[in-house]
């Protein structure tokens, strides 16, 4: 095991990554920007580096920094959370070649998976259903983007091949647009992600999130850790999520699951990695790989026992899997509100000054939050400041419970979406199950303040 890690990351994620080295016994060393000072894990830390001022570039996306902070303080390991370099199979390879572990997949494994079309490629590859597309990226040539327009049917929609976080898409319902619709995802994509590829799938109209969590060693062992529903969502941002997913059978989960398993196996991956997929009319589509940690991944914890955080640090220092498929047992129901600095309805961003912050509790509550009683939110990053997250043995209760974890929940001093998690907690439709991507849109459009 690893005596020390860096964590290279900020927020509640970088808490949660401090707490699970703590519990191993390991010394968890964490970088900060000039604007995260005062954050509560850097007052915790054993050891902590500044790494730069608050922009983004200059600090948490800044790799010579990150990986001098780790030979400075003699880290062997670093653990990169979510976001920032996270994905990126460059900062993985340079984090290798430098003496250090990286705590993720390979980076081989990262590059295959972060382009949506060799991902899509090596799924089809490995068995597991993906949505129908074309098979790669997108010709410029219009006749033949037509063809393959007219051979999925529409309405079809244009994603960029390196995106991710719901942007680089645009939904196409006729012929006549196809063309110009692909050319502006291209000129979209080149800017955002350095990678003008495109490619095209057909449009589900109506469909469910569903992801599959996967952990995996570097013994070719791997497991999945049931389902998470992550339908509730607002730009292609996820706002509630939860699991099991309800409704959905458990043979169709168990058979999905396995073919992410059999292709974790024939892609080599090891840690933590989720596959995402859209799920309507009984069948699962796959749309993408996510090769880290997931924001949401305390549901799946809470349904299964299992600690993927310190199972991502173990598999990285070589151990095999403490667990086999046949010991995953899946108890009860989770739920998990993401609390963000915003207004609730307009989603306009709220940093500044926490004046007052006073977490839920109760049985079957968790809070994960770097916040606390005069903690400044920087304006500099994400506006998440944390997660409420309820089990219970049943949906029913575990609603119940975040119903009341959400009205103990006072936050003073900014704006939070605190107001709309507790109106979405009595809709009628969503206590229900089952709803669609796009049913908090519609929800939001019709009870606009």
């Amino acid at each position: 095991m690893f005596k020390k890690i860096l964590v290279a990351n900020r927020g509640e994620i970088a808490l949660r990554v401090q707490r699970a080295c703590r519990e191993m016994g390991v010394t968890a060393v964490m970088v900060y920007s000039e604007a995260d000072r005062d954050a509560k894990y850097v007052k915790l830390a054993e050891e902590a580096v500044c790494i730069g001022p608050a922009p983004s570039p200059l600090s948490y996306l800044n790799m010579p920094a990150i990986i001098s902070a780790a030979e400075v303080t003699d880290a062997e390991a670093i653990h990169p959370g979510y976001g920032f370099l996270s994905e990126n199979a460059d900062f993985a390879e340079r984090v290798e070649k430098s003496g250090f572990q990286f705590i993720g997949p390979t980076p081989e494994s990262i590059r295959i998976m972060g382009d949506k079309v060799s991902a899509k490629q090596a799924m089809m590859k490995a068995g597991v259903p993906c949505v129908p597309g074309s098979e790669g990226e997108l010709p410029d040539d219009p006749i033949i983007i037509k063809r393959i327009a007219k051979s999925i049917g529409y309405p079809v929609i244009i994603k960029a091949a390196g995106g991710g976080g719901g942007r680089g898409m645009r939904v196409v319902h006729t012929e006549a647009a196809v063309i110009n619709a692909v050319q502006m995802t291209k000129a979209e994509a080149g800017a955002a992600f350095g990678n003008p590829a495109v490619y095209m799938e057909k449009y589900l109209q109506n469909p469910r999130h569903i992801e599959i969590q996967i952990l995996a060693d570097k013994h070719r062992n791997a497991v999945y850790l049931g389902e998470r529903d992550c339908s509730m969502q607002r730009r292609h941002q996820k706002v509630i999520e939860e699991a099991p997913a309800p409704g959905i059978p458990r043979k169709l989960i168990e058979r999905i699951g396995e073919r992410c398993v059999a292709a974790c196996k024939k892609i080599g991956y090891r840690g933590a990695g989720t596959f995402e997929f859209l799920y309507e009319n009984g069948e699962f589509y796959f749309i993408e790989m996510n090769t880290r940690v997931q924001v949401e991944h305390p549901v799946t914890e809470l349904i299964t026992g299992v600690d993927i955080v310190k199972t991502q640090i173990m598999v990285a220092a070589g151990e095999k899997l403490p667990f086999t498929q046949r010991q995953i047992q899946l108890r009860g129901h989770a739920i998990e509100c993401r609390i963000n600095a915003e207004d609730p309805y307009k989603f306009t961003p709220s940093p500044g000054r926490i004046t007052t912050w006073h977490p839920p509790g109760g049985p079957g509550v968790r809070v994960d939050s770097h916040a606390y009683t005069n903690y400044f939110v920087p304006p500099n990053y994400d506006s998440m400041i944390g997660k409420i997250i309820v089990h219970g043995d049943t949906r029913e209760e575990a609603l119940g419970r975040m119903r009341t974890a959400l009205l103990e929940t006072v936050i003073e001093g900014i704006s939070t979406n605190i107001p709309l998690h507790r109106e979405l907690m009595v809709d009628a439709r969503f206590q229900e199950g089952g709803t669609n991507i796009h049913y908090l849109e519609e929800w939001l459009a019709q009870h606009k303040r």
